[in-house]
């Protein structure tokens, strides 16, 4: 005997997977276009103490509080530790929370990013938000333990450690973001 499926009761999962990949490809749009600009500009690092040198190969400590500028980029933690290779920066690891990141994108929007941690290879230009993480920009926004954004491909991996859940909101055109919804639900 035949069986025929009823169409409204397929599986969602296509329509979700593409939905889905339409989000990461929207939020990891505005990471790629970060302000190109801001690289030329002077670095502004102000902290309660610093230890290391600022040349050759080293690590630098910052702590009692870590403010670094430089063009629209703008970082607040705790504490931060810079490795230099050849007096040229190569990773900044900021820690204390929360570490908060905003910047302007090259095309105006604003970004805003807060974690408990961010590692940036400098190198690589893969940047990992870990820890309460919250990114928003104008047309939405992303939650989650971790977040990992490669800066040269705009590829985005996202997930929950333990029982933790990505969460994101994407806004038509026009409208302004608000942080993804927490799930009350008890899940």
């Amino acid at each position: 005997m035949s069986r025929k499926t009823d169409p409204s009761r397929r599986p969602a999962a296509p329509r979700a997977s593409a939905l889905l990949l339409a989000v990461v490809a929207s939020l990891a749009a505005a990471t790629v276009a970060a302000r190109s600009s801001d690289r030329n500009q002077p670095m502004d690092i102000d902290a309660g103490r610093q230890v290391g040198t600022f040349s050759g190969d080293s690590v630098n400590t910052l702590s009692g509080g870590v403010h670094i500028t430089q063009g629209s980029l703008d970082i607040t933690s705790d504490g931060a530790r810079i490795t230099l290779a050849g007096g040229e920066p190569t990773r900044a690891v900021f820690s204390g929370g929360p570490v908060v990141l905003k910047q302007v994108m090259d095309d105006g929007t604003p970004l805003t990013a807060r974690a408990n941690g961010v590692d940036y290879n400098l190198k690589t230009e893969i940047v990992v938000f870990t820890g309460s993480v919250q990114i928003q920009q104008p047309r939405g926004s992303m939650s989650g333990e971790r977040v990992v954004y490669n800066l040269k491909t705009g590829s985005v991996d996202s997930g929950g450690e333990g029982s933790g859940r990505v969460k994101m909101r994407i806004l038509p055109r026009n409208a302004r973001a608000t942080p993804a919804a927490d799930d009350k639900g008890g899940n």
